[in-house]
């Protein structure tokens, strides 16, 4: 069979058990459907929890940076996978201790404010935006590769998935429908990898494979041998300010994000909230260790198959005029030569690669069976539909929970709540799929400010709310939209204004270090000069730190 009919067939079974699952897994109660009725077991809340981090730009996105960035790449590595000892620490247990449905709610309880509440929001919408528009755009992406159905049908496709498990299941349909979705995105990222190992080093575990064979001497040689710089020499593209400020922000924006914190509630009790964060770290290793591997076999390959190639030889390659035709792989003889070359220097540079195909492309390149493209395929859809419903879900309670019942109508039946928490769903995933058809100029570069709002507002407010009895409303307050303002600052500044980085060069993607710091002096400063937290807060905050101790009645549900 084709590419195509493989890509229908093993997409459509994917699609199937997805759809089924969200129906078996419907919801009438809120309990069950902002936090899955707090019964997920740890093994299937840290594999839910990986399926919802590990998104299209973990599957697609990632070892694409790390193809072209080389050793800088790691800090993608170190700080999402560092961020998760940060949350198994720090944060999980005491947030499930807590009981509440989301962060703004330990926001808006913890710091008895409304206002809080409202800040953490904003920033739990702004954040999940940014990230669904991207995932949705992944997904057009995909479609439209490997189905050749236009980008905006792709999209489409993927909001009534997403619609259909998400209203109907909420969090516990999409949590068993993550589950389902790691699965197949694991095996989607594995298998191309083992069998490329095999056929480039013998050794078919690619993690040693690159650790032990040849394989990154030779690509270090075909490096310097086009005039790049070495592929493993280290602080080629970034200095070593901001790649420590890089790998912090994303370590922190990690353990912050709204969609990732939120999976902690949904577990029976605190032991079971360390053990989720243990196995997610476990799952999303299984990939993250894989990725470097499959980063330098796929640039090796790239590079052996079109450079100094002939444009007849390069055109009759099929994968080559298909990913053409999306525009992300490019091909300029501006010699006039009838060759293809790689060079660093983008005005004699023939050959444009977009990061994004290095993982999509990659079983193609290396000609592996039909299967396993689409299967690839399969997973892109599943790490990109994964993570988007868990933002939905995110941006969904933020309004219906944390506005709407615990704001505007404290008195809301059970009824009520579940079905503006639909409601919510159904209007965040028209948003979303209008940015995923019309995407604004900055939609890749907004990652920036996803980990930076994370890492200058939730991680340090959640943190001193957990471990600093004396903060209060007013430091929590002012941090909060100090460390958010100056990030905001900062990233449009520098990515849209035309501003230089003046902060001795960190780059925006490790800005959010120094907002968070921000944060963390402002919010200390602000509580020691206003009065002290009301007793019951402080006593509620030394029993959430206690392994023994009980939180106050009007602490807990």
């Amino acid at each position: 069979m084709s590419v195509e009919l493989w890509t229908i067939l093993i997409v459509g079974i994917s699609f199937v058990g997805y759809l089924y699952i969200g129906w078996q897994s419907r919801v009438k109660v809120s309990s069950d459907f902002f936090v899955a009725g707090r019964g997920v077991p740890s093994i299937a809340n840290g594999a839910a929890t990986a399926a919802d981090w590990m998104s299209a730009a973990s599957f697609i996105s990632m070892a694409g940076i790390i193809s072209f960035a080389g050793y800088d790449g790691s800090v993608y590595l170190l700080g999402w996978t560092g961020g998760y000892v940060l949350l198994a620490l720090l944060l999980a247990p005491y947030l499930r201790k807590f009981g509440k449905y989301t962060v703004p709610d330990f926001v808006g309880d913890r710091y008895y404010s409304n206002a809080a509440r409202l800040v953490a929001v904003f920033a739990a919408i702004f954040i999940s935006m940014t990230y669904v528009a991207g995932q949705m755009r992944g997904v057009g992406i995909v479609f439209s590769r490997f189905l050749q159905v236009d980008v905006n049908t792709g999209v489409l496709i993927g909001m009534v998935i997403v619609a259909f498990f998400s209203v109907l299941g909420g969090m516990k349909g999409i949590t068993w429908t993550q589950v389902a979705q790691y699965g197949v995105l694991i095996f989607a990222y594995l298998i191309p990898a083992i069998a490329i190992s095999m056929v480039l080093t013998g050794n078919p575990i690619p993690q040693l494979a690159f650790t032990f064979s040849d394989i990154v001497d030779k690509l270090n040689q075909v490096h310097i041998d086009l005039g790049f710089k070495a592929y493993t020499e280290p602080f080629a593209t970034q200095s070593q300010l901001d790649v420590l400020f890089t790998t912090i922000a994303l370590m922190v924006g990690t353990a912050g994000l709204p969609h990732i914190l939120i999976r902690f509630y949904t577990v029976p009790d605190v032991r079971s909230a360390r053990y989720s964060a243990g196995w997610a770290l476990l799952f999303i290793a299984i990939l993250y260790t894989t990725a470097p591997a499959l980063s330098s076999f796929a640039r090796y390959n790239l590079i052996n198959t079109l450079h100094n190639q002939t444009i007849e030889q390069i055109q009759s390659l099929d994968w080559a005029q298909k990913w053409e035709k999306t525009k992300l792989l490019k091909f300029d003889d501006k010699n006039n030569d009838g060759r293809i070359q790689l060079t660093p220097d983008k005005a004699t540079n023939e050959l444009d690669i977009d990061k994004d195909i290095i993982v999509l492309s990659t079983p193609e390149v290396a000609n592996l069976a039909p299967w396993v493209i689409a299967l690839v395929a399969a997973g892109g859809l599943a790490a990109a539909l994964s993570t988007a419903s868990g933002l939905l879900l995110v941006i969904s309670s933020a309004v219906a929970h944390d506005v709407y019942y615990r704001i505007i109508n404290p008195q809301a039946s059970e009824e009520l709540r579940v079905m503006v928490g639909r409601i919510m769903i159904g209007f965040a995933i028209a948003i979303a799929g209008y940015f995923g058809v019309n995407p604004p100029g900055f939609v890749a570069q907004v990652v920036a400010f996803a980990f930076g709002l994370a890492a200058a507002s939730f991680f340090p407010i959640i943190v001193l709310g957990i471990f600093d009895k004396r903060t209060n409303r007013e430091g929590a307050i002012a941090g909060l939209l100090t460390g958010l303002g100056f990030t905001a600052f900062y990233i449009i500044g520098v990515k849209f204004g035309g501003m230089q980085p003046w902060f001795f060069g960190v780059s925006p993607e490790g800005i959010g270090t120094l907002g968070m710091l921000i944060n963390f002096v402002v919010t200390l400063i602000v509580s020691r000069l206003t009065p002290p937290p009301p007793l019951e807060i402080q006593e509620m905050v030394e029993s959430l730190r206690s392994p023994d101790g009980e939180l106050p009645v009007e602490a807990s549900h």
